[in-house]
């Protein structure tokens, strides 16, 4: 069995707001063992080569929570977001492609993950101690992180695109996470060096 919040201790101790550490923790925890093992990208075209192979999206994932701290470490940046937004914007990284193959693994993405994702946490909200404005607030950047990419041939659902200035924040540390000019290093524990 996979320990799956150890799998983010980095990323999780960017969190300040210990409700929200533990509120990330279980959110993990949730998530199904397939995302901890598959690439980023089913076909291997979308995402730079350190998220291909097995693990990939999870590496995929803590470039795009890593590409949110070194912003917030830029009071630049930083200082248009309070302590909880950008908490909770972590959080929404963290967890936005938790459900790429569905709840049981496809062989292929699911093009509606981030309402999948979405949904999932508002079916588990028994299980944390997020309020409802919290809970929304999280589930608004995971819906709209795909950004333009909104629509597919294979799917009639139309994703939200993103409106606020969070769910443009989550967007864009998602997008540039997939840009396959960089080039990322990890150790053995798929954690990022450096």
């Amino acid at each position: 069995m996979i320990n799956k919040e150890v799998k983010f201790f980095k990323e999780i101790d960017y969190i300040n707001n210990p409700r929200y550490k533990e509120n990330a923790k279980i959110l993990i925890n949730l998530l199904p063992d397939y995302f901890f093992e598959v690439p980023a990208s089913s076909t291997g075209k979308y995402h730079p080569s350190f998220a291909l192979g097995k693990g990939g999206l999870v590496r995929h994932t803590k470039v795009a929570v890593r590409i949110a701290n070194e912003l917030f470490n830029d009071e630049s940046v930083s200082g248009a977001y309070t302590k909880n937004e950008k908490d909770l914007m972590l959080i929404g990284l963290m967890l936005h492609d938790g459900l790429k193959s569905g709840f049981v693994k496809s062989e292929y993405t699911n093009f509606d993950h981030p309402l999948l994702v979405s949904n999932y946490i508002k079916e588990n909200k028994d299980k944390l101690t997020l309020k409802d404005n919290e809970i929304n607030f999280l589930c608004s950047v995971i819906e709209r992180h795909m950004g333009p990419w909104n629509t597919n041939n294979y799917s009639d659902v139309v994703l939200p695109k993103p409106e606020t200035r969070f769910q443009r924040f989550v967007h864009m540390c998602d997008y540039l996470a997939s840009r396959k000019f960089l080039d990322v290093k990890f150790d053995s524990n798929d954690d990022i060096e450096g």
